[in-house]
């Protein structure tokens, strides 16, 4: 053990001082720092005019941004990475930097300054319900945020349904937020009715998205709790986007039967979710976000591949395949009727 590296705090120090990273980023997003740069490469003193702050100011987040990996620079002039265009430029089709409003929230945020109490008690310590209150108005931040991200694996999702676009078919999407993973299918199938369900508000946000697709006409909503309202029949697909890993396995299962009584004989379910390995330490993408659901939900957690499969076995279905939906860390699982 001669040559073993000694005992360093680094670890410690940085992950006590994260907070750190997340405030520049905010500061620079409310600044619209990425946009003023562009496809520029602009000195502190032009960036300062642009956002309207001091040079100094702009000068040091500008630096520390530039350390942290979302900004270059050479010299005194400072540009985008190829990340940051893509995503942090608001003139981006893919801007994302909206998502800061959900993610940041007070909600979001104040579970996690409550994580012990959560961790002694197995649940959210926000409230017995946790961001599965009836009408939580978090979702209305997710659906506004979270649009632009879902995008890509959306349309990987749609490339994968055994659907035949010269057909008329019926699509339901449960929890439809944004209303993304629906409208990817519909526009992929033109002659496919689109139904979505959510809360009330939260389905205000997806129909303004069905209307930007062009899909005002074979769009409609289901308004209420996904567990309780009458979902319908003789779908041919019902999308399960980022859903079952809110509840406890019991609760998905007795879920995915309603699905599965909703769907037409040899119709298909597609889950979409956020899948760890068996070890729940690999990926560290994946396997970290049990931990949002133990400090947001009353008995939530990330399900493994296995845990999906007994689920969708247990509700009836067979043949559950699972499809990754690069570049986001979101996996598909689709099952047959």
């Amino acid at each position: 053990m001669r040559n073993a590296e000694p005992p360093s705090p680094v670890l410690f120090f940085d992950t006590l001082t994260a907070y750190q990273n997340t405030a520049a980023l905010k500061a620079a997003l409310e600044l619209k720092l990425f946009t003023a740069i562009g496809q520029s490469r602009a000195t502190a003193k032009e960036l300062a005019t642009e956002c309207g702050a001091a040079e100094r100011g702009v000068r040091i987040l500008s630096d520390y941004l530039t350390i942290l990996g979302f900004l270059e620079k050479d010299g005194e002039r400072y540009s985008l990475t190829r990340d940051s265009t893509t995503f942090l430029d608001e003139k981006s089709p893919a801007y994302a930097g909206g998502a800061a409003a959900f993610l940041l929230s007070p909600t979001i945020r104040g579970a996690f300054d409550e994580l012990a109490a959560a961790v002694r008690q197995g649940g959210t310590a926000q409230s017995r319900e946790g961001t599965m209150a009836p009408d939580h108005p978090v979702w209305i931040d997710f659906a506004r945020g979270m649009a632009p991200m879902m995008t890509p694996p959306a349309q990987l999702l749609a490339g994968l349904l055994p659907l035949d676009a010269t057909r008329p078919s019926r699509i339901l999407d449960i929890a439809a937020g944004h209303g993304v993973y629906g409208i990817a299918v519909a526009q992929k199938n033109p002659r496919a009715e689109l139904v979505a369900l959510d809360w009330g508000p939260v389905l205000e946000v997806a129909r303004e998205n069905a209307n930007s697709a062009g899909l005002a006409e074979r769009f409609s909503t289901i308004t209420g709790s996904a567990f309780e309202v009458d979902l319908g029949e003789n779908y041919d697909v019902v999308l399960v986007p980022n859903f079952l890993h809110h509840f406890d396995l019991p609760t998905c299962v007795t879920f995915l039967k309603r699905v599965h009584a909703a769907l037409r004989p040899g119709g298909c379910v597609a889950v979409v979710e956020i899948v760890p390995n068996p070890d729940r330490v690999t990926p560290p993408d994946p396997a970290s976000f049990s931990l949002v659901m133990l400090a947001t939900t009353a008995a939530g957690d990330a399900y493994t591949l296995e845990e999906l499969e007994e689920m969708l076995s247990n509700a009836g279905f067979n043949e559950a395949r699972q499809h990754p939906l690069p570049p986001s860390v979101a996996t598909a699982v689709i099952a047959t009727k």
